[in-house]
């Protein structure tokens, strides 16, 4: 079948030029309650939420995303403060995924041994209710001071083991085509970084910014991944799906993360609705995520029980390719776990029987592990390996 993705109407009072201009939608961001009721009819409870103190968040989000947002329920609840935020959650967390533990330096994360985060500004083009680095967003410092990133690309250099790094924020997209070309030169001149990503909210947010000189930008230092950030199926419009195309057209492979969030994406019409236009666009559904538990979010989180009904509801109804994986970010710092269904039922000495998606149980018999054995090929990629396992663990291992 063919998806229909309606454009969005631009305002009366502004001109086309000015709407298509990614720097004029974030020069123009709504940032407080009188900006919204521009776009808006806010109710009672969601007019307080612009006057919640405690745990206070900066509030942002793009004249396109206002549209977009206008008459959809669920998409107001990722922008719009709420009273609640000021809560004290069950677990509210100022670093919900340790971060800082694992900062070696500012503007750097290394959590595993293989990648790095490299926080290169703190702005965004909308700042999401749920955001779960509300300690460091929208704290005014929008470009890496030159000595910090020196400091950053010498750590990088310096740890061979390091094979890919993850441009974040922030958003690395609000940079301007200069900044961000230097950043990525300068990433392609160390011998051991394989791949880059770049973790962006804005083919959702601002489409607009994927014009042909950034894409063509991007293609010149690739392999390069764009890890975008839709959350519902209403966030992919005719614009949207012009980005998505316009990056895979040229060779820019788009990984999605979304987050599930409370009222807002939590069923599985939902996921399934948005995993296939994206897949339908050539962008892969890759993770969904569990809502990290930060700081005035309780009322945004779901369950792990109903997210586990969510993937257990798409497997088999949906391609494998357009299920993504179900992962929780331990809180404190001990990276992604991810959660399958338990397809397994009986486990003996040398067979398994599991259950499938549609009821169906079989037994899978192992051969015998006497009759394993190891490739023959082997020694051609066996110090590739133990490089890779010593770097990972070090010399000890």
């Amino acid at each position: 079948m063919a998806f229909y993705f309606p454009s969005v109407k631009i305002p009366d009072n502004v001109a086309k030029q000015d709407w298509f201009n990614w720097k004029w939608q974030l020069r123009h961001s709504l940032k407080t309650k009188e900006d919204y009721e521009k776009y808006f009819t806010l109710s009672t409870e969601e007019k307080k939420g612009f006057y919640t103190k405690k745990n206070s968040f900066a509030i942002q989000t793009t004249p396109y995303y206002a549209q977009v947002a206008k008459a959809k329920t669920s998409l107001r609840k990722i922008i719009t403060p709420d009273l609640r935020e000021g809560h004290i959650g069950k677990q509210a967390l100022k670093d919900p995924l340790g971060e800082e533990n694992h900062s070696p330096l500012k503007h750097v994360i290394h959590r595993y041994p293989d990648r790095v985060v490299f926080l290169v500004t703190d702005l965004c083009p909308i700042y999401c209710r749920y955001c779960t680095r509300k300690r460091f967003t929208a704290t005014n410092k929008h470009i890496i001071q030159t000595q910090e990133y020196k400091k950053a690309l010498e750590y990088i250099k310096q740890n061979v083991g390091i094979r890919e790094v993850i441009l974040s924020g922030g958003d690395p997209l609000t940079l301007g085509d200069f900044l961000l070309e230097k950043i990525l030169k300068d990433l392609r001149t160390i011998p051991h970084v394989e791949i880059i990503r770049i973790g962006s909210r804005m083919p959702a947010v601002c489409p607009m910014r994927f014009s042909d000189s950034l894409t063509n930008m991007i293609k010149k230092y690739q392999p390069v991944f764009i890890m975008s950030h839709f959350n519902h199926p209403d966030e992919i419009t005719l614009e949207a799906a012009k980005a998505l195309t316009t990056l895979a057209d040229q060779g820019i492979p788009v990984y999605n993360q979304m987050v599930l969030i409370n009222f807002v994406n939590n069923h599985p019409a939902i996921v399934q609705a948005l995993s296939r236009r994206l897949l339908f666009l050539r962008a892969r559904p890759y993770y969904m995520f569990q809502c990290d538990p930060s700081l005035g979010t309780d009322h945004l989180r779901t369950s792990i029980k109903n997210s586990q009904w969510i993937q257990k509801s798409l497997w088999g109804v949906l391609s494998g390719l357009a299920v993504p994986r179900l992962a929780v970010d331990l809180p404190g710092g001990g990276g992604k776990v991810e959660l399958v269904p338990d397809s397994r039922v009986a486990i003996n000495k040398q067979s398994q029987t599991f259950k499938g998606w549609d009821g169906m149980t079989a037994t899978y018999i192992d051969p015998a592990e006497s009759d394993i054995q190891i490739p023959s090929e082997i020694k051609s990629y066996l110090k590739e390996w133990q490089l890779l396992v010593r770097q990972t663990y070090g010399d000890n291992s």
